[in-house]
């Protein structure tokens, strides 16, 4: 067995560099008997210490009552282990229920390490239709997985499908249930998914808010592609647990948040970043900008800036963009493909030499550039060596300098991808 490595990334506990069998994360006390494991996530991509890639795994929440538990989010399959163990050693007692906040993996791949013979699941009702989606594009999604967090496209064969995931139990706006001495609602509040929800405990002023928040602007835009998520829906969810005036916010990824002063300090300062973008894309898209402009242009004013170590504003800005008006530019051209078509054009006026000779001339100076020159060099001949190690030295460079866990990512996706042709 490798060695497990932790360390502390964006707010969050990292588990990295092997497997997870035998490890153990120690149970958060967060009081009125609930405990936190706090999440794990399991480091890919080549890498350890603080700039690894870590395929996310959420925080699982344990409540307590008199009557049995309630388990808010189970992490996904690598945590789940971890998790379960933690939190029964706290308590043993019988699971009445289990709420998951959304569709993703990293909160649903502990349901079957939880659930019992009554224990109910409870969702948002747009969670069946949402897991229906990601199973529709399920080999996209592998393969899009895969380059973002570094691990294998597909299972290894026969590897046993995880059993679907049918809720006992679904709302649309709120649900007010009871068990043992606790009352919960759940609140749908969209954001990161459409099934999104909030659970709020109001005898103990707990909000438990999923992935609605964490440190760092959010990913309005996801790399490894998914369904708009709409900035508005975003703020508007906040609103709803601001309203709520929780004393105790727990998101599934990161630390909990207490007090009511710096829970409304920070729930309102994420609200108003993620508004501001959105306005500003909306301005410039009325005022006739194009959307790699607005990438480029739009920036949080230093009061507002909260980070992009996960999500990133220039992605969320074309999110925002192609949320609302779609994938066509006005530009004639498009309607037909991408400039990229006439690369080879290119490549014959220029000669594939120059090219690269430019390329590695900015590499210093404009990576970026220097990057599209290789996609240019390399059309029509994807092994050619000079090509390939100007590439591969610029993204290793770029990705040496990232401080986004997703930029580092594809990045690195980009760097396996050259090394093996560079073995062709």
């Amino acid at each position: 067995m490798k060695p497990i490595v932790c360390r502390l990334v964006a707010g969050q506990l990292v588990l990295l560099a092997g497997a997870a069998h035998g490890q153990t994360a120690r149970p958060v006390d967060l009081g009125h008997g609930i405990y936190a494991a706090i999440g794990v996530a399991v480091g890919a991509g080549g890498a350890s210490g603080a700039t690894a890639v870590a395929v996310p795994q959420s925080n699982t929440f344990l409540v307590t009552t008199s009557d049995g538990n309630v388990v808010i989010d189970t992490s996904g399959p690598a945590g789940a282990a971890i998790h379960h163990r933690s939190l029964t050693a706290i308590s043993s007692a019988p699971i009445k229920a289990i709420v998951l906040t959304h569709g993703h993996g990293d909160h649903t791949g502990g349901v079957a390490a939880w659930r019992q013979r009554a224990t109910d699941v409870i969702t948002q009702r747009s969670f069946v239709e949402f897991l229906q989606y990601q199973r529709r594009l399920a080999g996209f999604f592998a393969a899009r997985n895969a380059a973002q967090f570094g691990g294998a496209a597909r299972p290894a064969p026969n590897t046993p499908a995880a059993a679907p995931i049918e809720p006992t139990r679904t709302f649309d706006d709120r649900m007010t249930f009871t068990i043992g001495d606790v009352s919960f609602e759940v609140l749908h509040t969209p954001g990161e998914t459409p099934d999104h929800l909030t659970v709020w405990i109001p005898q103990y002023r707990a909000a438990f808010i999923g992935d609605n928040y964490y440190d760092s602007f959010p990913n309005i835009y996801t790399l490894r592609g998914t369904r708009p998520r709409w900035a508005l829906d975003y703020v508007e969810s906040l609103n709803t647990v601001l309203a709520l005036d929780p004393e105790l916010v727990l998101p599934s990824h990161g630390q909990p948040i207490r007090g009511r002063d710096e829970i409304r300090r920070k729930l309102t300062r994420y609200r108003d970043a993620i508004q501001f973008v959105h306005d500003a894309t909306v301005n410039g898209m009325n005022a006739g900008k194009d959307v790699f402009t607005l990438m480029r242009d739009v920036t949080l004013p230093p009061e507002l800036d909260i980070g992009e170590t996960y999500g990133r504003i220039s992605w969320s800005v074309r999110g925002i963009y192609e949320g609302y008006a779609g994938w066509f530019d006005g530009n004639p051209s498009t309607m037909f493909g991408t400039a990229a078509m006439a690369y080879g054009e290119i490549v014959k006026l220029a000669g594939r030499p120059a090219i690269v000779a430019r390329a590695r001339e900015l590499a210093g100076s404009d990576p970026i550039t220097a990057l599209y020159l290789t996609d240019i060099a390399l059309d029509g001949a994807s092994n050619d060596l000079p090509a390939l190690e100007t590439r591969l030295a610029i993204l290793r460079a770029l990705e040496a300098r990232s401080g986004n866990s997703n930029e580092r990512g594809w990045l690195r996706a980009g760097i396996r991808d050259a090394e093996t042709r560079l073995k062709r």
